[in-house]
């Protein structure tokens, strides 16, 4: 069963993170997920949305997304999302950047579950999702502060003496290619655009259910390509002597 409030969206998260090492892949992401969690309903509450009941049932609706995608894989992965895959699979694998983890998440998520939520939250509220309504302020004002939030985020996914040193003796850097490669305002941005699109087949389910596969197909390589192994020289020595 999903979660009902953000309150239980936060806690289930924490669930996650305590369920495995903090090196986890899905773990990297539940914690990023939490933080931005925590982060804009506190900036939230000092400014109060024009539709403060969209907010927080898209925000829950979206959450149970990842949960439904994760008990799906740990049942049969065969049945999870093609989105979530790359990320669960690759949850263990050595070589990977924390922040790779954590940005793979949140291109599933955002690209393939948002435009589900959004669809699915104006249904069950009897909303249009149109570009002029207050739930479209809304969800710009939220961009705004995730983008703060991310900024201040990433610096602790790219921590350490090895990732410092690293920069300075490799002129392209793994992990630098790929924070360039994202941002959380033009994903989002994306996800409305293509919410709205799904919103217009609506009464077409078999098109519909087509445009999601397509899309969950399409997020999913993008995944895949988020998570190429960051690993250096310098990496593999670290381990190396670690391990003696």
């Amino acid at each position: 069963m999903g979660p009902s409030t953000v309150a239980e969206v936060v806690e289930r998260l924490q669930a996650i993170e305590a369920s495995a090492s903090a090196s986890d892949g899905v773990v990297c992401f539940a914690r990023l997920y939490r933080e931005v969690t925590e982060s804009v309903a506190a900036e939230l509450a000092g400014r109060r949305p024009g539709d403060p009941r969209f907010v927080e049932r898209l925000d829950v609706r979206f959450a149970g997304l990842f949960f439904a995608a994760a008990d799906a894989y740990a049942h049969d992965p065969a049945s999870a999302p093609r989105a979530w895959v790359p990320l669960f699979e690759a949850r263990s694998r050595r070589g990977i950047a924390p922040l790779q983890f954590a940005l793979a998440g949140m291109n599933a998520h955002i690209n393939r579950d948002l435009p589900v939520a959004l669809v699915d939250t104006c249904a069950e509220l009897g909303l249009r999702l149109d570009d002029e309504s207050v739930q479209h302020a809304d969800y710009e004002g939220v961009n705004s502060l995730l983008g703060e939030v991310e900024r201040r985020l990433k610096p602790s996914y790219l921590g350490g003496w090895l990732a410092a040193v690293d920069r300075v003796v490799h002129r392209f850097h793994r992990v630098d290619d790929v924070v360039a490669m994202w941002d959380v305002a033009r994903a989002r941005d994306a996800a409305w655009t293509n919410g709205r699109a799904l919103w217009a087949l609506q009464d077409d389910h078999p098109l519909a259910n087509a445009f999601v596969l397509t899309l969950d197909r399409t997020v999913g390589l993008a995944g895949r390509g988020l998570l190429l192994p960051a690993d250096t020289l310098l990496g593999r020595l670290a381990r190396a002597v670690t391990r003696a």
